[in-house]
């Protein structure tokens, strides 16, 4: 298992930015150095909100080593996760918008409600009610739903052990399709 190390790195042109490092085997079972920008020394103002857009990254790094105890993710995680993997610039599959919006929702909606919650420990059934109960246009409710099911589906997709919740919540779908039809 490896923790990695997050320092703030001085850019000739440009604010400084932090910075997440660590080594993994590469294909000739040599040691690889690798590195990514986490953000601006602007946007992240301590070590601890540099640490906290980690979380999922270091999770994906450690995901085959054995000494590791699988430990739950929190939706705010996975959320991280989703931004730092999806929703970059250098990402052309989705339009500036689209990732305005996808980033957005979660702020805004989702993670306030579940964001401490652990993955494991989301119903479909508590979802389902949330939803039915927000005070907004049953437009806005299936977006909502859309964007928590895009985040599940990246769980999903990066072993998150979500396949049966993500199954519950495209279940939802249905549901919320009908309200938005009346």
């Amino acid at each position: 298992m490896q923790d990695g190390s997050v320092t703030v790195e001085r850019r000739k042109r440009g604010p400084d930015v932090w910075c997440f490092r660590w080594r993994e085997a590469g294909p000739d079972g040599r040691r690889v150095h690798r590195r990514i920008v986490l953000g601006t020394a602007e946007e992240l103002k301590s070590l601890a909100s540099a640490r906290k857009m980690v979380v999922g990254v270091r999770r994906e790094i450690n995901v085959n080593d054995v000494r590791i105890r699988k430990e739950s993710i929190t939706l705010d995680d996975l959320s991280r996760h989703y931004q730092q993997r999806e929703l970059v610039d250098r990402n052309p599959r989705i339009s500036y918008s689209t990732k305005r919006i996808y980033a957005g929702y979660p702020k805004k909606w989702i993670e306030p409600r579940w964001g401490t919650y652990a993955l494991s420990e989301i119903r479909a059934v508590e979802v389902e009610l949330w939803l039915k109960n927000l005070d907004l246009a049953a437009g806005s409710r299936c977006k909502i739903r859309n964007v928590m099911s895009l985040l599940f589906n990246h769980g999903r997709r990066h072993d998150h052990k979500l396949r049966r919740l993500t199954q519950r919540l495209l279940n939802i779908d249905h549901e919320l399709d009908h309200l938005a039809s009346k």
